[in-house]
């Protein structure tokens, strides 16, 4: 049985229509839903624990009687680590391991310097008090995600890292669990959808309030985020995951179908693409999706993204595939090429870069070391991989000597009195030299 994937050339005179259709993405948060999670917020807001335990109850199918009940000690999590198959348990460290060395070289220190008159000017770098982790929970669960949103914080010198994980039917994830205790989590509530990025956002008797929000979520997680951002910082509003390969043509179809699997693998809304100069290649990748695919798990996924959002797209050469790279400004890229060191210098937008025909995005998902955490939807071209840098903040120092206040106070005088803010201007004068 073959599948239906779109396929186009650099070549045709709609090409540029036929990417704007395929890039074509919006998030489907429609009126009603955000209705839904700005009454949700309201209540929480108002009632607090009261609220959050009837919303979990409600869409967790839970019976818990009061937040208590939806709190997870330490030691339950050190037991979830203790307690794992020992494959499972050297795997999460040895991930946490590389994670955690990857981001302490992102550590930012604060620093300062004087000029000739005395006058002292710097920067001060701050972590955070506090944030919150959001974290998929039941059948969707991801121990990977809790490493990449928590290793950073605790990197960066947050004091408390709050973790919420719905727990649907009350399923708890042992390997979630255990990834808590390895990445430093301080506390974990049960509790998840908006009603949990409001505990986190206002803050109840029970969950404390946060300086940010990170992590993943469905559509009411996202709104919720969009619609707390202000009271509370967060990292993004992630679309589904993508991932762009660009082959010359000289790398084993099959690899190449089975990483264009990973994401599609994800959700029906994901999106897979392929770009190469060799016609030859996208039939050999074609022919290997049809055959690779009715053995995979979640085969009906796959064809769902792979017929409604992926594309094998024919350039003329590897220059052409750079510019389509920076268009799509992808997720994941992944160059399968045998020198891809040569086309870093053009590439201008990607979330993550995935280097020759052996770096397969899903060692970047889990243990490579770098942020999975990263923009979607084309948004590589203003923004970057989460890292420490999200959880610190920086102060800016100015400490000025009575020459240096002498010289600036003229400067500022004649600025301020263009702008007609006469107080500003005297306070200036007050400290010019006579």
């Amino acid at each position: 049985m073959t599948i239906d994937i779109r396929r186009f050339s650099s070549d045709q005179a709609d090409f540029s229509a036929q990417m704007d259709a395929l890039l074509a993405w919006e998030a489907v948060s429609d009126h009603q839903v955000q209705q839904i999670v700005t009454d949700i917020l309201a209540d929480v807001k108002k009632r607090g624990d009261a609220a959050v335990v009837e919303y979990s109850n409600r869409f967790d199918h839970l019976h818990a009687q009061s937040m208590s009940e939806l709190e997870l000690g330490q030691e339950q999590l050190q037991q979830a680590l203790d307690t794992l198959p020992q494959a499972q348990r050297d795997a999460l460290l040895k991930a946490a391991e590389r994670v955690r060395s990857y981001h302490e070289k992102q550590k930012q220190d604060s620093w300062q310097y004087r000029e000739a008159d005395g006058t002292l000017l710097g920067q001060k770098v701050t972590p955070m008090d506090r944030v919150g982790i959001y974290v998929p929970g039941g059948k969707a669960a991801y121990p990977s995600s809790v490493l990449m949103n928590a290793i950073p914080a605790h990197v960066a010198g947050v004091n408390e890292i709050i973790m919420v994980v719905p727990t649907p039917g009350g399923e708890l994830n042992q390997l979630v669990l255990a990834a808590a205790a390895v990445a430093g989590v301080n506390r974990v509530f049960t509790i998840g959808g908006a009603q949990a990025v409001a505990a986190l956002a206002y803050g109840t008797d029970t969950v404390p309030g946060v300086d940010k929000i990170v992590g993943p979520g469905n559509i009411f997680v996202a709104t919720a985020k969009r619609q707390v951002f202000g009271t509370v910082g967060i990292d993004m509003i992630a679309g589904p995951s993508e991932i762009l390969v660009v082959c010359d043509g000289k790398t084993d179809p099959d690899w190449i179908a089975m990483d264009l699997f990973s994401q599609a693998e994800h959700d029906e809304d994901a999106q897979a693409i392929l770009v190469s100069p060799d016609a030859g290649f996208l039939d050999q990748v074609k022919a290997s999706i049809d055959k690779l695919l009715p053995d995979m798990q979640r085969a009906d996924i796959i064809r769902a993204s792979l017929t409604g959002r992926a594309a094998l797209i024919k350039v003329a050469d590897m220059d052409e595939a750079m510019e389509v790279t920076n268009r799509i400004a992808p997720e994941h890229l992944e160059l399968s090429v045998e020198d891809p060191q040569a086309l870093l210098p053009q590439i201008r937008h990607a979330g993550a870069i995935f280097m020759g025909r052996h770096t397969s995005e899903a060692l970047g998902d889990y243990c490579a070391g770098p942020n999975h955490v990263l923009p979607t939807s084309g948004t590589a071209r203003f923004s970057s991989p989460l890292g420490v840098y999200d959880f610190q903040k920086r102060s800016s120092l100015i400490m000025c000597s009575p020459d240096g206040a002498s010289e600036l106070g003229q400067v500022a005088s004649v600025l301020a009195r263009g702008e007609q803010l006469e107080a500003h201007a005297r306070s200036a004068e007050y400290r010019i030299k006579k």
